[in-house]
């Protein structure tokens, strides 16, 4: 599956090998149009899960780049029924720009019978009700170095070219032990694809910590990408990934170094506010029915830690280069007091 998505298969989570599907709709919005899409404010609206990591790259890049205007968001219920991602947080369950009850319309209006997953995230072309694109990989890529006519005064490079070879190398590997790893660890049908996949786990984040230990972000001195990718896997990972799948080597609050990393840039404007601990632990532990039979979702951990300082400004660094740092949330985006510390 590509994104974090749901079928009437949630019970299978943990019975059926994992595996992550390629995104099936790869259409790229871009300035000059290419593929049918150009870059146009207000067109297209981007539906997420404050819950998924994938979708929340796309959450912590708008928001950096200060895109709020030009595109606007749609916030799904963090549990799925059998229809998969819907739109029970607006009133009368509806989505009130796209007007539908259920983001699989949206993928039915671009092809009718569609056989795989509805995930998220997704951006939707708003005239014609239609999909765009599910491609979690490319559509922050894009909003970074596409969109650039309508990003804010200030906002930062978040893929520079002469350390994208860099950037890529880095994601890479982050993605195949960290963002996938979580993931075939925790869905494992044996114990000999747990442990390989739990190990691939901890040897990644083991392999980080001394970068990070000399410099603040992963590469260069300023935000990337690549720090938006593998903190969306921090963040949840003592809430959900430690105990719901199985990641419990240590915890990230006992590595002194990741543990200071994450909360640096959970601090930072675009990042901790775009963050829902509530939807997060509801989703992976009342949906993943299939590892979590009874539904039940832990008191813990506790939250307050992740506004202690974290002391990385000693290391240097620019966290927005050249640029500033976003303005405040809107009204209307803000997470609800119970989702955060």
């Amino acid at each position: 599956m590509s994104g974090d998505q749901a079928t009437p298969g949630n019970d299978d989570y943990g019975k059926k090998t994992f595996r992550r599907s390629r995104s099936h709709f790869a259409d790229r919005i871009t300035a000059d149009g290419r593929d049918g899409w150009p870059v146009e404010a207000g067109r297209y609206r981007l539906v997420v899960s404050r819950a998924c990591p994938w979708a929340s790259r796309a959450l912590v890049s708008r928001r950096l780049l200060g895109l709020e205007d030009a595109l606007s968001l749609a916030v799904a219920d963090p549990i799925q029924d059998d229809r998969s991602w819907r739109f029970t947080l607006d009133p009368d369950g509806r989505d009130p720009v796209l007007g539908i009850r259920h983001l699989s319309e949206a993928y039915d209006r671009r092809e009718t019978g569609y056989p795989g997953g509805v995930s998220v995230p997704a951006i939707v072309d708003v005239p014609s009700g239609a999909l765009v694109t599910n491609d979690y990989q490319q559509i922050t890529l894009d909003l970074a170095t596409e969109w650039t006519e309508l990003h804010r005064p200030g906002a930062p490079d978040l893929y520079p070219r002469a350390l994208r070879e860099e950037i890529d190398e880095v994601m890479a590997g982050v993605y195949e032990d960290v963002n996938n790893g979580v993931y075939r660890a925790g869905f494992a049908t044996g114990q000999e694809e747990y442990e390989t996949a739990c190990a691939g786990v901890f040897r990644r984040l083991e392999e980080l910590t001394p970068r990070l230990e000399r410099q603040r972000y992963l590469v260069g001195d300023t935000i990337t990408e690549a720090d938006i990718r593998l903190f969306t896997t921090l963040v949840r990972f003592d809430a959900v990934y430690h105990g719901h799948f199985k990641c419990n080597r240590w915890k990230l609050t006992e590595n002194p170094v990741l543990w200071g990393y994450v909360r640096d840039l959970f601090q930072t404007p675009g990042f901790g506010d775009t963050v829902d601990f509530d939807h997060i632990k509801r989703h992976y532990y009342q949906v993943h029915t299939g590892i979590n039979p009874t539904g039940i979702v832990p008191l813990g951990p506790d939250l307050t830690g992740w506004l202690t300082p974290h002391h990385r400004q000693e290391l240097g660094g620019r966290p927005f280069g050249d640029g500033t740092p976003p303005g405040p949330v809107r009204a209307d985006e803000e997470v609800p007091v119970r989702g955060r510390p």
